[in-house]
């Protein structure tokens, strides 16, 4: 299964990212067959990717030397299951809907998205050939309504429909993903692979941080490090969110079936 990481925070951060961290799982579980990320910058993003192994791929330098920062960021780490190594497939994908650019990623396979015709949106088609692009679509087709009025919607009307949707992926296979509609970062846990080979929970694990920090102050971990961007902020609130915990501190489990909305580095909703 291919791999989730994502991060919200209060402040804009640079995520030194155990980008490096989760380019070395490429090498070590399979997960081959490219790699993306999404960084939020104002009304858009800036979206990286390429189908060379993580491990491999100069851009994951690139990256983690040019210091972009964003306080909501999303990366993905593919091992195929379903479509062909091409850019097309690459995640995290990405749509305009309502004035706004709404991110995907997604672990785990959805079975009879590419088969079935109530999951081919009027209004999103896909580029690649991946279940997961289909679901993001139906996705958006579900929220289209919501978006076109003349003000985004409410966080509740929101909130609703994704955790009506989620229920309608995981009756279809492993379900982990990200969404994000620029504001808010949408979380779903399901199962995932263990190293045992066994499919269970838990899909994904969260941290979540809370940071004093002194002017030019880094915050690291074994394997990741996050920097503000602001000199002046002495508090920094970071939530994480892995397919597997990436450093010794107490990430928590997500259960089967588990949704965050996290927003400005908390946590703002759970069900």
């Amino acid at each position: 299964m291919c791999e989730l990481l994502a991060m919200s925070t209060e402040y804009p951060t640079n995520l030194t990212l155990s980008l490096r961290t989760l380019a070395e799982h490429s090498s070590s579980g399979g997960h081959v067959d490219g790699w993306g990320i999404a960084y939020y910058e104002g009304k858009d993003i800036r979206r990286i990717r390429d189908t060379a192994p993580a491990h491999e791929s100069p851009w994951i330098s690139h990256v983690a030397d040019h210091g972009l920062t964003s306080d909501l960021v999303i990366a993905h780490i593919r091992k195929a299951t379903v479509g062909t190594v091409a850019l097309e497939n690459t995640q995290p994908f990405q749509r305009e809907l309502g004035g706004h650019i709404h991110a995907f990623a997604h672990n785990g396979d959805l079975h009879g998205a590419l088969e079935s015709d109530r999951y081919r949106s009027r209004y999103f088609r896909s580029v690649g050939t991946t279940d997961s692009e289909v679901v993001f679509c139906y996705l958006l087709e579900k929220l289209r309504d919501a978006w076109l009025g003349n003000a985004p919607p409410g966080f509740e009307t929101r909130w609703q429909i994704f955790q009506e949707t989620c229920a309608e992926f995981r009756a279809m296979g492993p379900a982990n993903f990200f969404y994000s509609d620029g504001e808010y970062l949408y979380v779903h846990g399901n199962r995932r692979t263990q190293e045992d080979g066994v499919l269970r929970p838990p899909g994904l694990h969260w941290l979540c941080r809370k940071c004093t920090l002194a002017r030019d102050a880094e915050l690291s971990g074994e394997a990741l490090c996050v920097t503000t961007t602001r000199l002046e902020v002495e508090i920094q609130r970071v939530v994480l969110v892995a397919s597997v915990p990436l450093t010794d501190e107490p990430w928590e489990a997500m259960a089967e079936g588990e949704m965050l909305a996290l927003r400005a580095g908390e946590i703002v909703a759970r069900a």
